[in-house]
């Protein structure tokens, strides 16, 4: 029952999620400060809960393969490392230009890529999935060296962001989690067989996705009464990104096609449209010199980004591969 239930909840993720953040505005607004309390204090957990069964499904010894995939990973960090943050720059001066705790947001959201999505929709769209998850793992890792860095920059002096601080944090938050998941996915890997540990890999996906459905929960909650102060502005984060997930797929789809053969631009464009967005909301949650209100914009991505990804599935398997026409295509998925 608990495993239909986790199943359950990681399948629905998008709805899910929606829930869980109208239910934390709505209850944020009635919610004592002893109960705010006692929900910051659960934080830590949370996290926990949500980023170590995520990080036993990520196999961090792919980056050994990083030379037989040089093409797909290579272009991917020039991605996610370059045009992303350009991109989150000009639409954060365009879109939120008085507001730079959704802009930090934003930039959280281009500098952590890669998420379990990147394997999964590489996969359903016929993509290189070995070149997927090396991109993956390298992805990762280079952003808990590049985050701070680049957001020392993008992050103007009066908001008291401290670089330093934000590697504890990552420390904490991911660091500690990976090399735990790593170790866990080592011992579960010698005690069951490899088709034995696939059918465990749900569970820790449905236990990643029941700390992300908590997490947004009890954030909205503590910022309820910020977030609600202008619902307007709120409400039109939602534009930014959308334009900045378009961009990049646009970008990534027109590099594989010229430079890589399709299967490896299939992973190419997922290994830079899937951003880790739980990672992203782990570290704002918990980092004390990032603004709250930063969270708004992660966790509408979250409702976002899974859309996008299905789009571009169906685009590259039912137009590209099998010449459907568009009609046809939303008749399928309708």
């Amino acid at each position: 029952m608990i495993r239909t239930l986790l199943s359950s909840i990681k399948e629905n993720l998008i709805f899910v999620v929606v829930a869980s953040l109208a239910t934390g505005l709505a209850f944020g607004q009635v919610a004592s400060s002893k109960t705010t309390a006692m929900l910051e204090a659960a934080v830590i957990p949370i996290l926990l809960l949500m980023i170590y069964p995520m990080m036993i499904n990520i196999d961090l010894q792919e980056v050994i393969k990083v030379r037989e995939h040089a093409g797909p990973v290579g272009l991917s960090l020039l991605v996610n490392f370059g045009l992303a943050p350009i991109l989150a720059v000009g639409l954060a001066r365009g879109f939120f230009s008085g507001n730079i705790e959704y802009a930090i947001g934003l930039y959280f959201i281009a500098l952590i890529p890669t998420s379990g999505m990147t394997a999964a929709w590489t996969g359903l769209a016929d993509g290189d999935l070995e070149a997927a998850l090396v991109a993956m793992a390298v992805n990762l890792l280079a952003a808990v060296v590049i985050l701070p860095m680049y957001l020392s920059v993008l992050v103007p002096a009066n908001v008291g962001f401290d670089p330093s601080a934000l590697y504890q944090q990552l420390a904490q938050i991911v660091v500690v989690p990976m090399i735990a998941g790593n170790l866990t996915r080592r011992v579960l890997l010698w005690r069951y067989t490899t088709r034995e540990f696939k059918q465990l890999k749900p569970v820790f996906g449905g236990l990643s996705s029941l700390g992300v459905m908590l997490i947004v929960f009890v954030a909205m909650t503590m910022r309820s009464t910020q977030i609600l102060a202008d619902p307007i502005t709120s409400i039109s984060t939602v534009i930014p990104l959308v334009v900045f997930y378009a961009l990049i797929i646009g970008s990534a789809a027109g590099l594989g096609q010229i430079l890589l053969d399709p299967a490896r631009g299939i992973a190419l464009v997922y290994a830079t449209s899937m951003r880790n967005l739980s990672i992203a909301l782990a570290v704002v949650v918990a980092a004390d010199t990032v603004p709250p209100a930063a969270i708004l914009p992660i966790a509408l991505a979250y409702v976002i980004q899974p859309p996008l990804g299905a789009v571009y599935m169906h685009y590259r398997r039912d137009i590209v591969d099998e010449g459907l026409s568009i009609r046809e295509v939303i008749t399928q998925i309708i």
